[in-house]
């Protein structure tokens, strides 16, 4: 069974308004941080648009992170369903 494992990268404030749970790291901590995040694990990476989470799913995928995908549209697109 896979399980899915957010990583929410957007900012203190965005994510105490609304989260899905998961992780928080915002981008601008994200390289700081990514002591914090496991390698092998399959992350799904959130921001509001799906903008800010491709730039830390190429930042990751840069520093050998193999198993991240951006939810594309981000929290907007999720909400609309």
């Amino acid at each position: 069974m896979e399980v899915l494992s957010i990583l929410d990268i957007r900012t203190k404030r965005e994510w105490k308004d609304f989260n899905l749970g998961g992780t928080h790291i915002p981008l601008d901590e994200l390289l700081a941080r990514i002591n914090e995040i496991l390698p092998e694990v399959d992350y799904t990476l959130v921001c509001y648009n799906g903008t800010q989470s491709q730039i830390a799913c190429q930042l990751l995928s840069a520093k050998g992170f193999k198993n991240c995908q951006n939810l594309i549209g981000g929290l907007e697109a999720y909400l609309s369903i």
